[in-house]
């Protein structure tokens, strides 16, 4: 299925819609004909645009993973230059679900690390359904550090519902992974740009998820847990997960409100998938401009902005 269930209305418009151009197209089109496919393409974007306008949290979280919605490769491939994709942790093997490289954002040579889902189901699984394993999170670090080194910018692309749990990960230490990255991340001497494209989950995200910006598309969303692992939970089962959602507040509309997203970039009508090159273009003008703005600063400047950032946040007093 490539609609999600409260696309259904729309869905059966736009099929009604295709119905009416068919036949107009094997036929002497009428008059008639126009004019009902005008009615109903007038009816479908006001419908379309009353649903959208009223997402709950569950349902953003559900277009965040939405089957049409392009994919990190995707988005690297339509807006970086000259891509060269880099492999290995050199420790362990190549984890395929984290894609690391070298490329160009106009002129500017940039360090790029996204976590990828994959398309079909032969892609998906070789991509681990985008939940890294230990050694994809040392091939980040190492990433990280050649950026560094070469006083290169890093750009992360986020869309992961998790670190993967398995025994294996853990045995070859996956806390361990992600807290090593986020140690790095905090003191790394190099611009960090942080972007969510569709799902970000837990520590999985945020192990490549710490920077001096972090910028949202409209329905991405950003949490610690996934609402159904919430609902299970908390009310110890997954019939809750609407409620979870509400309560988390995951879309990056509830977490601008509370001041941990610097910038949203707005999705067309319908979502990311309905006009994807629209999306591109407006998030290469976004990085390009968050980019330009962190270069211009020094290092010590930029290390104290981002240490200050997060130390902003969830701060408490102790009695």
């Amino acid at each position: 299925m490539d609609f999600l269930d409260f696309e259904k209305p729309i869905i059966e418009l736009e099929r009604r819609i295709d119905e009416l151009r068919l036949s107009a197209s094997n036929e002497h089109a009428s008059v008639e004909i126009d004019e009902e496919i005008q009615r109903l393409e007038m009816k479908c974007k006001e419908l379309t645009k009353k649903i959208f306008t009223n997402l709950s949290e569950w349902q953003v979280a559900q277009l965040a993973r939405h089957p049409l919605r392009p994919k990190s490769q995707e988005i690297i491939n339509a807006i970086v230059n000259d891509f060269q994709e880099l492999h290995g942790d050199r420790m362990y093997s190549d984890d395929a679900s984290i894609i690391g490289g070298l490329g160009k954002l106009g002129n500017i040579s940039v360090m790029f690390i996204a976590q990828e889902k994959g398309t079909n189901t032969k892609e998906k699984m070789f991509r681990n359904f985008g939940m890294p394993r230990p050694e994809g999170y040392r091939k980040a670090l190492r990433l990280m550090k050649l950026a560094e080194k070469f006083s290169i910018p890093l750009i992360t692309i986020i869309d992961t519902p998790g670190a993967f749990p398995g025994i294996g990960a853990e045995e070859r230490g996956q806390s361990e992974a992600i807290a090593r990255n986020l140690f790095t991340l905090a003191s790394l001497k190099t611009p960090v740009i942080n972007l969510v494209t569709g799902e970000g989950g837990s520590g999985g995200a945020l192990a490549i998820g710490m920077g001096d910006v972090l910028i949202m598309l409209e329905y991405s969303i950003y949490s610690v847990i996934s609402p159904e692992a919430c609902s299970t939970i908390l009310w110890r089962n997954k019939d809750e997960t609407e409620a979870a959602a509400e309560a988390m507040g995951i879309s990056s509309k509830r977490l601008n409100k509370l001041g941990l997203v610097d910038y949203i970039i707005e999705e067309p009508l319908g979502g990311f998938h309905k006009n994807p090159q629209d999306t591109f273009k407006r998030i290469i003008k976004t990085l390009e401009e968050y980019l330009y703005n962190l270069q211009n600063k020094n290092v010590d400047d930029l290390l104290f902005e981002r240490r200050k950032k997060y130390k902003a946040i969830g701060e408490f007093n102790e009695i």
